[in-house]
């Protein structure tokens, strides 16, 4: 299990049970021919790099599961799952790894 925390933060984020806590990455800024896009024009991005996670779902024989993802994986994942959280004007996605569709490598 792992939190999520600025250096500059008391705040920390520890996710609970097969939760994970997202960062998202940016996009690029510029089209694949050249042109510049404006912020108004982009989308947010589905893609992002977990920074914490929970200790896994609980299972029927009161065991945890263990998540298939870990800290400093690259994921993406679905548009409308994760719940929005700002700490120190740092946006956090926080998630079921359910709503994660894959690992980036």
């Amino acid at each position: 299990m792992a939190t999520a925390a600025k250096k500059k933060s008391k705040v920390k984020l520890e996710p609970m049970g097969d939760k994970v806590v997202v960062e998202r990455v940016e996009s690029s800024d510029k089209t694949a021919g050249g042109i510049f896009l404006p912020d108004s024009s982009k989308e947010k991005p589905n893609r992002g790099k977990i920074v914490a996670v929970g200790p896994g779902k609980l299972l029927d024989d009161g065991k945890r599961g263990p998540l298939q993802v870990k800290v400093g994986d690259e994921v993406l994942f679905t548009t409308y799952a994760p719940e929005t959280i700002e700490i120190d004007d740092e946006e956090f996605l926080l998630m079921s790894e359910s709503d994660i569709l894959a690992v980036v490598e």
